[in-house]
């Protein structure tokens, strides 16, 4: 079983910037892709980045590419998102996902479910 941790959810003005961070504890060995998403209330939980553990290649969606970049700590089994140039609509509770689960970018993105693992969420607000 694995359980995830996310912090550093902040409130900051457009054009900010901040880093999530997702700390996964337990059984950690067999995952195979870390994602983040976001959710706002009434709507879908969107995919919006994500990496395989080994090898590191990543995936963004498009309204977030070249602002934000997902990397990953082995040494410390953590996981981070730097979020650059945040507009209004990045407003969101923010969720990292893992999973065991082998798939393709695309489906990181698009499929929520295939992750199996998932932390509280962290509040990220992008006001003026």
């Amino acid at each position: 079983h694995v359980q995830l941790v996310e912090s550093g959810g902040v409130s900051v003005p457009p054009g900010g910037s901040m880093t999530l961070s997702c700390t996964p504890s337990g059984y950690t060995t067999r995952t195979n892709c870390m994602g983040w998403f976001r959710q706002t209330p009434g709507k879908e939980r969107e995919g919006v980045a994500g990496i395989y553990t080994s090898g590191s290649a990543t995936i963004y969606a498009d309204s977030v590419k070249g602002r934000f970049t997902i990397s990953q700590d082995v040494a410390k089994s953590t996981v981070y998102l730097q979020m650059n140039s945040l507009k209004p609509e990045d407003t969101a509770m923010y969720y990292c996902g893992a999973s065991r689960v082998l798939m393709t970018p695309t489906q990181a993105l698009t499929i929520s479910s295939l992750f199996r693992f998932w932390g509280q969420g962290t509040q990220v607000t992008v006001s003026s």
